[in-house]
């Protein structure tokens, strides 16, 4: 082959090769140009949508937590100011940079930085996280001057509960504590508020009950935020719902009344109902507690106290205790006796201090015995053996129908933890639970409130009132939701007969007001508010021992129910005094006092007292801590 060919040859394979370069070139140009133009034209508003994301972000707004407040309009549970500093992980960067920044320019404890790096883990890149909080005013200004240095932190200002009467209803409110995973675990709710760290929400009480109404719904706003993350502007806000407010149907004066008196002594309950609209006034616990503690997570130290304590200062033993009721549950016994028609008003049983039951001794609490005894003094004198020979009569399932007509063995729906339904046993229940057939010596336990009879003082309460009505009332706690009054339930007749009522407030009448009554030294003295009771005292061991000599655990229980005024019943009160011993000693002063309260609407003058007791209740009052700044609120104010 010639050069000039080989020549051409090659020329011809560089002018093909430049082609195909070249049409190469003009292709993935093309391929560009259609890509830019897909993107630009045809893709435009996604990316728009994507660098308006990258440059608007939306946060929630935890709503405004419903108020409580009593009956009266004092707020029990409000919302305060809390300054805090937050931190959002997707705009700060070097977390460690960013907290070492911070410290530098205000205190932060290194266990709020520890609690704050474990949420940061936990949380999504975007979630604000809260550093510290409860800051001063000039923790904020400070952080705030200095935000250029402090990408991805920011001041904020939310809501934190706080509960101004503290202690005195530290069992009704409840309170709420920040979210945790067991409550997420548990709850059956996707709410996006319950992942924002340190949300607070219902743990007990009514906070808990009507957590979904107290919550509201979350609002949002949408910040415009710069390359490095900080915010530069809000660009819109929906404040969402506020939550619903709450009235309860307490009376704070009384409620505080009744928690000082019952603080006194060492363990105790009370309950203080309304006896025609069954409104619960004052639900008394001691020892109580402060829960203000437990808002933003109460600290293991003071929680240990609290469960360490034998007293039992975080139990509603009002609803949620279940007691023998003692004698206190005679007046069903003799119900149950005169509707069967097995009991009359004159007739007499003969008391001789005990009565055999085989080869076994049922004691009256009087070795001695009372003699022949009827239908009132077996009440005012609380004879057991009258009520021994009842039981055999009536037998047990016709003594726990008429029981449960007034309220034993019924959980009642009020919004507060862990409510009882007690024990009203039959021979049905013992069999189905035990397994055993009934005995005739389980009836005698039962008629004097022994045995496997359990109530709660809410229970007692109940019962009273509906002694004092012949009504099946109901207890209430919320009297109005969202300003909108709610209804009283119940309120029926009970269908017991006028007369056999009648028999039985006399038989109460006589207990405090017949010097041989066993609550005569407990009286009210003013005429018009006379009360009408019974006492109980229920045992908690076996063996008879006399309380001075056993340990306070092993101490009876000592009750007392009542109510007032009788010609004209208002008020049902029940206390019980956990191991305080004798009904008529430990627990009817107490019910006096807060009786006497309850219808006065502030300290009782001293005439309402037997004059022998007036000195020991002037002292008494003098010790007693007692609030004097309540200030009633329009209900539905503002919630900050």
């Amino acid at each position: 082959m010639s050069r000039d060919t080989a020549r051409n040859d090659a020329a011809a394979r560089v002018s093909r090769r430049a082609l195909v370069l070249g049409a190469g070139q003009v292709g993935v140009a093309g391929l560009l140009g259609w890509r830019m133009r897909q993107m630009q034209v045809e893709q435009a508003e996604e990316f728009r949508l994507l660098a308006e994301e990258n440059r608007v972000n939306m946060r929630l707004i935890a709503p405004g937590r419903g108020l409580i407040f009593d009956r009266n309009g004092i707020p029990v549970a409000e919302n305060a100011q809390n300054y805090r500093i937050v931190i959002v992980r997707e705009d700060a960067g070097d977390v460690e940079e960013a907290f070492a920044r911070l410290r530098r320019l205000i205190y932060v404890d290194e266990a709020e930085i520890a609690r704050a790096r474990r949420e940061i883990a936990r949380r999504s890149p975007f979630v604000p996280v809260t550093i510290t909080d409860q800051r001063s005013w000039e923790d904020i200004a400070t952080v705030a001057v200095n935000a250029p240095a402090l990408p991805g932190i920011t001041p904020d200002v939310g809501l934190s509960r706080a509960y101004p009467l503290g202690p005195d209803y530290a069992h009704v409110t409840g309170y709420v504590g920040p979210v945790s995973d067991y409550d997420l675990t548990r709850m059956e709710d996707d709410d996006p508020l319950l992942q924002i760290p340190k949300f607070q929400i219902g743990k007990t009480g009514v906070e808990q009950k009507y957590e979904h109404a107290l919550r509201g719904e979350a609002g949002s706003r949408r910040i415009e935020v710069n390359a490095a993350g900080r915010v530069m502007r809000e660009l819109g806000r929906d404040e969402g719902v506020p939550g619903t407010d709450l009235q309860l149907t307490v009376e704070s004066r009384l409620q505080n009344f009744v928690e000082a008196r019952l603080a006194l002594g060492l363990s105790a309950s009370a309950v203080v109902m309304d006896v025609t609209t069954g409104d619960l006034v004052a639900v008394g616990n001691a020892p109580t507690f402060d829960p203000n503690k437990f808002v933003r997570g109460i600290s293991v130290a003071d929680y240990a106290d609290l469960t360490g304590n034998k007293y039992r200062p975080l139990a509603n033993k009002a609803v949620q205790g279940a007691y023998p009721p003692g004698s206190t549950f005679k007046m069903m016994v003799t119900l149950a006796a005169l509707e069967a028609g097995l009991l009359s008003s004159t007739e007499t049983i003969y008391c001789g201090g005990y009565q055999r039951l085989g080869n076994r001794r049922f004691h009256c609490w009087k070795r001695g015995g009372h003699g022949h005894v009827n239908l009132e003094k077996s009440l005012q004198q609380s004879c057991d053996v009258f009520y021994y020979e009842l039981a055999q009569r009536v037998g047990i399932d016709r003594i726990a129908a008429m029981a449960r007509r007034f309220g034993h063995g019924q959980r009642f729906d009020v919004p507060m933890s862990a409510v009882t339904a007690g024990v009203m046993p039959d021979k049905a229940w013992i069999r189905d639970t035990y397994n055993q057939s009934w005995r005739v010596g389980d009836s005698l336990n039962a008629s004097i409130g022994q045995g496997y009879v359990l109530s709660s003082p809410l229970q007692l309460a109940v019962m009273t009132a509906r002694i004092a009505t012949g009504r099946a009332v109901v207890p209430r706690l919320v009297r109005a939701r969202g300003g909108i009054e709610l209804p009283p339930e119940g309120g029926e007749e009970l269908g017991v007969d006028p007369g056999h009522l009648d028999l039985v407030r006399q038989g109460m009448d006589a207990v405090s007001n017949s010097p041989r009554g066993t609550a005569y030294r407990s009286r009210i003295e003013s005429e018009p508010l006379r009360m009408a009771g019974k006492t109980g005292t229920s045992q908690v061991r076996s063996a008879i021992v006399d309380n001075a000599e056993v340990p306070w655990e092993e101490r009876d229980h000592a009750l007392f129910v009542g109510y007032a005024p009788f010609e004209a019943p208002r008020y049902a009160v029940s206390v019980v005094v956990e191991h305080g011993g004798g009904g008529s000693s430990a627990a009817a002063p107490v019910a006096r006092d807060i009786m006497l309260f309850a219808l006065r609407g502030e300290l009782p003058p001293l005439d309402d007292y037997p004059a022998a007791a007036r000195p020991g209740i002037e002292e008494m009052f003098a010790g007693l801590d007692l609030r004097h700044d309540f200030r009633p609120t329009r209900i539905g104010r503002s919630r900050a």
